[in-house]
């Protein structure tokens, strides 16, 4: 899958299912600090990419992830693998 259908697809959950306003989206966006992603909304997230994506989240492998780019690395590398 291409990065840019995964951009797509992880930024039209984060607006419709999380509900961040779009215009604090951008690659360099800082999940906690600039999109305000707490624990809760985590929990979301991972449903929603094992759900569109087909891959379980290992919470060991998010530890280091701090931006959306890193998020949309990480989820590339998998659907990829």
């Amino acid at each position: 899958m291409e990065k840019s259908k995964i951009k797509e697809i992880v930024n039209n959950f984060l607006i419709e299912e999380i509900e961040i306003d779009p215009q604090v989206i951008s690659d360099e966006a800082l999940l906690k600090d600039d999109l305000g992603i707490d624990s809760l909304d985590f929990v979301d997230i991972v449903v929603i990419v094992e759900q569109h994506f087909g891959f379980k989240i290992k919470p060991e492998e998010m530890s280091g992830i701090r931006t959306l780019s890193q998020f949309y690395d990480y989820i590339e590398s998998k659907v990829n693998a």
